[in-house]
């Protein structure tokens, strides 16, 4: 089936710039003739765009800042909203809702009222349901993760209804919801990086289960392409192969050239050292620990499989 050309970003704001996806689209976004004004946090040394500094108009604000919004998006025909906490426990919870909620509408709003032609918005598959066992999830599937939900999950989900009304109300938007990416410039690292950190640390133990993993230029090849051809108002899954921890540990292991003897623990072990993992960095450290009881809940033992035929 033939696409139809919707729209052709000529000047594109990117929230989150500096990011682990929001680099990989920037570059893309170059390479595709687009003239790119970047936003990033203040103080943000930003080394994922060193190589392209020269070619990128940035500016420095946050989501949090009406007035920044409002002239971020000034004079641009497209917006790529990635910017977004991506983390398993915070001191202040409570800051993950003031940005992916609330600094979404605000970004949001601010592109509208500036007249900016075609937005982007980067949800997660944290906002889209699952399915039981093994059973793949699509964009229609509704979200249900009620027993297991995180701060991070519960922020996408509200975000993502606070985008769907003010699509509902005229923006010209799409949805993209990407599923564990990685790659190249995951310099935080992300949860996801933190997974091959510790395949590569030589961690005795993986856990039943699975998820969606997908490369980090595929993703940014999928923002691309939905503000070229996506519909508004609709979700597309960012994703690429289902597959279970222990294989993905394996290529993992295999590519790096390492040996390591694994053993496969139950789900309860893992529930029960994220519960430690919490205890540990609110009362001793005060910094995210390597496991949260609520991510753990969220992943361990479970298929997050998604079908991505939609993208």
């Amino acid at each position: 089936m033939a696409r139809r050309l919707v729209h052709r970003p000529k000047k594109a704001l990117v929230t989150g710039a500096s990011g682990f996806i929001g680099s990989r689209l920037v570059h893309l976004l170059l390479a595709e003739g687009v003239e790119v004004r970047a936003m990033i946090l203040p103080g943000d040394p930003a080394h994922n765009l060193d190589d392209v500094r020269a070619d990128i108009e940035i500016v420095c604000g946050r989501l949090e800042d009406e007035t920044a919004c409002a002239t971020a998006v000034q004079g641009c025909d497209t917006l790529f909203h990635l910017a977004a906490i991506y983390a398993i426990w915070l001191p202040e919870p409570r800051k993950m809702f003031d940005v992916n909620v609330d600094g979404t509408r605000r970004i949001l709003s601010a592109a509208h009222a500036a007249g900016v032609k075609r937005i982007v918005y980067t949800s997660s598959i944290a906002a889209v349901g699952t399915e039981d066992g093994t059973g793949v999830a699509d964009e229609e599937t509704y979200f249900n993760d009620w027993d297991c939900v995180s701060d991070y999950v519960m922020s996408k989900y509200i975000a993502e209804l606070e985008v769907h009304r003010m699509c509902s109300e005229g923006l010209q938007l799409t949805i993209v919801n990407p599923s564990f990416p990685f790659g190249a410039g995951d310099v935080a690292p992300t949860p996801t990086g933190r997974i091959i950190q510790g395949i590569l640390d030589k961690l005795p133990v993986v856990f039943p289960g699975g998820f969606n993993a997908v490369g980090v230029r595929d993703v940014a090849k999928g923002h691309w392409l939905a503000a070229l051809y996506g519909k508004r108002g609709r979700r597309y899954i960012l994703g690429g192969e289902n597959m279970e921890y222990t294989e993905f540990a394996r290529k993992v292991t295999r590519i790096a050239g390492l040996q390591v003897r694994r053993v496969t623990v139950p789900p309860r072990l893992g529930i029960a050292l994220g519960k430690m993992g919490d205890w540990v960095a609110d009362n001793v450290t005060h910094r995210a620990p390597l496991m949260a009881e609520t991510s753990v809940r969220y992943t361990v033992g479970r298929h997050l499989y998604f079908d991505i035929g939609r993208a």
